[in-house]
């Protein structure tokens, strides 16, 4: 059996370039991740010649790389949702490289919810998203919505960096809260997260933001081989901004020549069956154009080159 998997693995290296380099005349499945001596991330230069940074990038890099499903998924959707939320960014002052911690915080899942009740791409708590400006009841939630949650990370990240001037610090601050990050600094005698010693997960967090912009900005170099077609796409859409109550959102989408299934997935922060809306306030509804609803009728683009073999 093992004299027939590494017969068929070199004959596929012959065929198919998409199987990337080989030791000894195998595939290095278990290849170790390389850990640069220095890495830059939302501007901000990390040096790793400290032995216990090294190991938490390392860490971090290896889980990743090995957690193949994941990974795999989130340059899919990265190709579908940087083209949307990397402009907000930009337009807010706030680094590109931060749309990788959207990648850290749901893979890029609008309808992503944690065991804690963090909802959607960015991972809101109900009372942080209220607090930053995003609706939250019983008919809408603008947590789900990528839009919406994104202007409002930039509004949480704004604040942290004008609090902490360096941007891993305003990372580490996006896991574990702008209060507790503050008061570890002035206890610790620490000039930003890198130096604090911190519960695990806040400790890794940041390790996993700057693993996932290195592994997701070179996937070849690490063994991930993707070509354009299996890219998720934008989605081409119009708009129709409701003012009113809507008394069945079935009915509604129907009229439209969609389905519900269709509209809740254009949709997600539409969280019930209805819309009473007594503040009257506009929400804006897209409706997917048909060119994207088929994959024989789909333009495929490509965000980023190095995402893809051909």
């Amino acid at each position: 059996m093992v004299a027939f998997f590494v017969s068929a693995i070199s004959m596929l290296s012959a065929d198919n370039d998409l199987v990337g380099p080989f030791i000894n005349g195998l595939h290095p499945i278990s290849a170790n991740p390389d850990v640069p001596m220095a890495v830059v991330i939302a501007g901000e230069q990390v040096l790793l010649d400290r032995v216990d940074l090294y190991e938490r990038l390392d860490r971090e890099m290896t889980q990743i790389i090995y957690g193949h499903s994941n990974l795999f998924l989130s340059i899919k959707r990265a190709n579908k949702y940087f083209p949307v939320i990397v402009p907000i960014l930009k337009k807010n002052g706030i680094p590109e490289d931060f749309a990788y911690l959207a990648v850290v915080e749901s893979y890029l899942s609008p309808t992503a919810r944690s065991y804690a009740g963090a909802v959607g791409m960015w991972q809101f708590l109900k009372g942080t998203a209220k607090q930053y400006g995003l609706i939250v009841n019983d008919e809408v939630d603008e947590r789900y919505d990528p839009v919406k949650s994104t202007e409002a990370a930039c509004r949480y990240l704004k604040d942290a960096y004008a609090k902490y001037k360096h941007w891993p610090t305003v990372a580490a601050s996006y896991n574990a809260g702008m209060g507790r990050i503050s008061k570890e600094l002035e206890r610790q005698f620490a000039e930003n997260s890198f130096d604090l010693y911190l519960n695990e997960e806040t400790s890794r967090y940041v390790f996993r933001f700057i693993a996932m912009k290195l592994i997701i900005e070179q996937p070849k170099k690490y063994g991930f081989f993707i070509t354009k077609r299996q890219l998720y796409q934008p989605m081409k859409y119009t708009t129709v901004n409701v003012t009113g109550s809507v008394d069945d959102w079935s009915e509604w989408a129907q009229k439209r020549g969609i389905s519900y299934l269709q509209l809740k997935e254009m949709n997600p922060w539409i969280r019930s069956t209805k819309l009473v809306n007594r503040e009257k306030r506009v929400y804006t509804v897209k409706i997917p154009r048909q060119e994207s609803l088929y994959r024989s009728k789909i333009t495929y683009s490509v965000y980023n080159k190095n995402w893809i073999v051909d």
